[in-house]
C-alpha cells in the first residue's frame, strides 16, 4: 500500500513540472514568420515591420507583373511548386479547422497569409497554357547574403507552356487555387470564383500537356527536382473534385492513381498519402482509408526515431516531415481511425518540438529557441548597417527574431548545432510550417493543452 502511494505523490510530483504549450501563441507566430517571407510591396498592416518592400521589378517574359508571393526559404527564389503545396497545406488547415484559427485569434491573418500566396498565382497565370513556376536564379540568389530590399541581380522567371510542361507544378498550383476557392467562398465568393477558375484551368493544363516541371524549368534543379507528376494529377484532381463535385476529376484519379508510388513521408513532393486520406473523406471509400490506416500505422509503429522520441524520415527538414505525417494522420483520426492513438502520438511529436526534447526549435518560442537560423534578412541588422558574407560568419544572434519559424531540426541522434551555416537542420522554409500550423490549429480546436 505504501508503495503504491508513494508512486502515486510521485507520478502527481512529475505531473507538477510538466511544461504547458501555448499552441495558439505558437499558431499567431507561425503566421508572423509567413509575413517575414513576404516579397514584393508590403501591406500597410505588415507587423513584422523589420521588413520593407523589396524585388519590385519581378517581370514576366513579356514585361508581366510577378511582384508578390512568398520567398521560398532563408534565401530570395520564388520556387512556385514549394509555395503552391505551401498554401494548398495551409488552405485545408483553414477549410477544416476554421474554428481552431478563430478560437487561436488568427483566422483573419491565416486567411491573409494564403491570399498572399494565391494572389500571386493569378498574376504567374499569365494565360490558359501558360504558368510563370519561378522568379530568381538559384545559384545567383545563394551566392548572395545580405538583404532582400537590397537585392541588385537579375531575376529572370521560367515558366512551364504547353511545349515545356510541367504536369506537377500545374496540379498542385491547381490544387492550391481550389482548397483556397473553398476557404474565401463563403468570405469573398467573386474571388473564390475566380480562384476556382484558375484552378480549372491549370489542371487542364497539367492533365492535357504531361511532363515535369523540373525537365522544363531546369534552374530548379540547383535546389530541388521533381520525381514524378501522377502523383499531384491524383491530389489535384481531389481537390478539385472537393471544389466541384465534379465527377471528371474522380476518372481522372481512377485512370491515375495506379501509377502513383509511395514513400514514407507527406511533402513537397510526395503527395499520395495526402490524396489518400482526402479521398477518404471525400468518398467514404475503404480502400483509401485502409491505405492511411496502414501508412500511420507504419510511421508510428516501424519508422525510425531519435533516442529521445522524434519519428525520423529524413535528414533534411527532420521536424518538417515528421509534423506532415502527423498532419495526415490528425486528418484520419477525424475519420474514427484509431482517433485516440494517432491524437496522442500527434502531441508526442509537436510537443518535442516546442520543448520536450529539452530545447524548443521555434524561433522565438519557449526554452533555448535558435537564435542563429539560415535565414538572409533576419540575421541581417537594420539598414543603413552592411549585410554580407561577413555577417553570415558572425556567431553572433540573428538581429531580428523571426517568430514561429521551424527549424529543419536535429539529426538521427538527436544532434542539433544553433549555427547558421547548418542550412541542413537550421534553415527555415514555407513549406516547413505549413502542416505544423494546421495541426496547431487542430490542437486549439480540440481544446488541447500540454
Amino acid at each position: 500500500m505504501q508503495r503504491i502511494e508513494l508512486a502515486t505523490v510521485l507520478l502527481l510530483g512529475l505531473a507538477s513540472f510538466a511544461v504547458c504549450y501555448d499552441y495558439a501563441t505558437v499558431l499567431q507566430n507561425s503566421l508572423l514568420f509567413y509575413e517575414a517571407q513576404r516579397s514584393g510591396k508590403l501591406p500597410s498592416d505588415q507587423k513584422v515591420t523589420w521588413r520593407k518592400d523589396s524585388a519590385l521589378n519581378d517581370k514576366g517574359d513579356n514585361g508581366e507583373d510577378l511582384t508578390g508571393g512568398y520567398y521560398d526559404a532563408g534565401d530570395f527564389v520564388k520556387f512556385g511548386f514549394q509555395m503552391a503545396f505551401t498554401a494548398t497545406v495551409l488552405s485545408w488547415g483553414l477549410l477544416d479547422h476554421e474554428a481552431g484559427y478563430s478560437n487561436a485569434g488568427a483566422l483573419e491573418d491565416g486567411r491573409k497569409a494564403l491570399k498572399w500566396a494565391t494572389d500571386y498565382f493569378i498574376k504567374a497565370h499569365t494565360s490558359e497554357f501558360e504558368f510563370y513556376g519561378q522568379v530568381g536564379d538559384g545559384i545567383a540568389d545563394h551566392n548572395y547574403w545580405g538583404r532582400p530590399e537590397d537585392m541588385t541581380m537579375d531575376r529572370p522567371a521560367f515558366k512551364i507552356t504547353e511545349s515545356a510542361p510541367g504536369s506537377d507544378l500545374a496540379a498542385e498550383t491547381a490544387a492550391a487555387l481550389a482548397a483556397a476557392s473553398l476557404v474565401f467562398k463563403t468570405v469573398d465568393s467573386s474571388y473564390s470564383a475566380t480562384l476556382l477558375q484558375h484552378a480549372i484551368q491549370l489542371f487542364n493544363f497539367a492533365n492535357t500537356y504531361r511532363g515535369k516541371f523540373s525537365d522544363s524549368i531546369v534552374n530548379v534543379r540547383c535546389c530541388y527536382n521533381s520525381s514524378n507528376y501522377n502523383d499531384e494529377l491524383v491530389w489535384g484532381a481531389a481537390w478539385l473534385y472537393r471544389a466541384t463535385e465534379d465527377n471528371q476529376y474522380l476518372n481522372v484519379i481512377e485512370q491515375e492513381y495506379p501509377t502513383v508510388q509511395y514513400w514514407i513521408g507527406f511533402d513537397w513532393d510526395q503527395k499520395t498519402s495526402g490524396a489518400d486520406v482526402l479521398l477518404a473523406q471525400l468518398t467514404g471509400d475503404s480502400s483509401y482509408s485502409t491505405k492511411t490506416k496502414n501508412y500511420c500505422d507504419n510511421i508510428i509503429n516501424n519508422q525510425q526515431r531519435t533516442p529521445k522520441g522524434l519519428i525520423f524520415i529524413s535528414e533534411w527538414g527532420s521536424l518538417r516531415e515528421s509534423a506532415n505525417a502527423m498532419f495526415i494522420c490528425l486528418k484520419a483520426a477525424e475519420l474514427g481511425i484509431s482517433t485516440d492513438s494517432y491524437r496522442t502520438e500527434a502531441k508526442t511529436q509537436i510537443d518535442y518540438m516546442l520543448g520536450d526534447s529539452g530545447r524548443s526549435y521555434i524561433v522565438g518560442y519557449g526554452t533555448n529557441p535558435p537564435t542563429h537560423p539560415h535565414h538572409r534578412s533576419s540575421s541581417c541588422p537594420d539598414a543603413p548597417a552592411t549585410c554580407d558574407w561577413t555577417q553570415y560568419s558572425t556567431t553572433d544572434p540573428n538581429p531580428h527574431v523571426l517568430f514561429g519559424a521551424l527549424v529543419g531540426g536535429p539529426g538521427a541522434n538527436d544532434d542539433y548545432e544553433d549555427v547558421r551555416s547548418d542550412y541542413q537542420h537550421n534553415e527555415v522554409a514555407c513549406d516547413y510550417n505549413a502542416a505544423f500550423q494546421g495541426i496547431l490549429a487542430m490542437f486549439v480546436e480540440l481544446g488541447y493543452s500540454s
